[in-house]
């Protein structure tokens, strides 16, 4: 039975605290455990045929039509044992391959997950855009779940996710929580979000910002007075401002940029990082907060001066990359060699950890 021997792997895999899984033809399942990537023998090599019939179970199993030769196909699934599961079932060199990410469901506090402060306090905002970017894999979603579970353990208000697929399922506790998945509930990011102005929502969790449209929704849903949580595949806090304004046209942009300058509240880049005894990864968290001279900048398109705000605006929240790099490793918790390596500038970084290492000797 195909479907036997998935829910072992996935169980497996579970029982391995693993983050990602890959399944191809001639291989062993591979599981992604701490961000590297390891081969289960444990399991024999996976056949062509397996493959095919894990992908029919999954087809049956949601009610779908197979999709077309060389279509990708995404889909939300719940194991037997009751995890969840995100799954791409894709095609490589005419054998079908699966990359499933693990939808772990607990919530994890701020102080579980090791995020700053600053991040905490993005539960309190009651309007505007707040973004976390970062690659896949970064943590993001579990960043996002851990806002939206603060916000509805504290506050009475109504939070709308749109997702795909819902990853994290919140229930009622003091909020309201309706979760929309693509493909199911709704068609596209863009039209939810419309949708959601009919809604009465206080709270939106706009899974990812994929196109113009979509992101031209949210920032007329955090115009008027909703506060819109989303992410970006980028890792640099500055340049997600100008990646977003690129994706309109020179004639729109003006506007967009004033829009953005009026309803951004932080962008929060997010990269995961192994720690020192390389049992597991902490966030390290490049934060940019905007206030009234930040706007004025994101306006006047300036940014280099931005930059130059995030690295003496401490005080207000501000944090550089690489300040966050050097947080970590004063803290003992990653290792000077790998922050070396990951820095945007490597001096940087070695006068940011002289600073904090000044600031522990005078402590002491």
């Amino acid at each position: 039975m195909p479907k036997n021997l998935l829910e072992k792997i996935l169980k497996h895999a579970v029982d391995s605290h693993v983050s990602d899984i890959h399944l191809s033809a001639h291989c062993y399942p591979v599981y992604r455990i701490h961000g590297s990537l390891a081969e289960q023998p444990a399991f024999s090599l996976l056949t062509p045929e397996q493959l095919q019939q894990f992908q029919q179970y999954l087809i049956e199993n949601k009610g779908l039509s197979a999709p077309k030769q060389m279509q990708a196909l995404d889909i939300a699934y719940t194991a037997e044992f009751g995890e969840r599961f995100r799954i791409n079932v894709y095609s490589e060199r005419g054998s079908i391959c699966f990359a499933i990410r693990w939808l772990k469901g607990n919530f994890s506090s701020f102080e579980e997950l090791s995020l700053p402060n600053q991040i905490s306090q993005m539960a309190n905002l009651n309007t505007g855009l707040v973004l976390i970017t970062g690659s896949t894999g970064s943590g993001k979603s579990t960043t996002l779940a851990a806002l939206i579970s603060a916000i509805n353990n504290h506050r009475a208000c109504h939070i709308l996710t749109i997702e795909d697929p819902i990853e994290f399922i919140h229930i009622n506790i003091k909020s309201i929580v309706h979760q929309r998945e693509i493909g199911q509930d709704v068609a596209t990011f863009s039209g939810a979000v419309r949708d959601a102005m009919r809604e009465d929502p206080d709270v939106i969790l706009l899974g990812e910002m994929r196109d113009k449209e979509t992101i031209r929704a949210a920032l007329s849903a955090a115009e008027t007075g909703h506060l819109v949580f989303s992410t970006l595949h980028t890792n640099d806090a500055v340049g997600v401002i100008d990646r977003i304004i690129g994706m309109f046209s020179a004639e729109e942009q003006v506007s967009i940029r004033q829009q953005l300058s009026i309803v951004l509240k932080a962008v929060i880049t997010q990269t995961l990082v192994p720690t020192l005894d390389e049992l597991g990864r902490v966030p390290v968290n490049e934060i940019l907060m905007v206030n009234p001279a930040v706007s004025h900048l994101i306006r006047e398109h300036r940014p280099e001066q931005i930059k130059s705000v995030m690295e003496t605006g401490r005080a207000l929240g501000n944090q550089t990359f690489d300040f966050a790099l050097a947080l970590r490793v004063n803290a003992k918790e990653i290792s000077i060699d790998r922050a070396k390596a990951l820095a945007h500038s490597e001096k940087s970084f070695l006068d940011a950890l002289e600073t904090l290492n000044q600031s522990s000797v005078r402590r002491k």
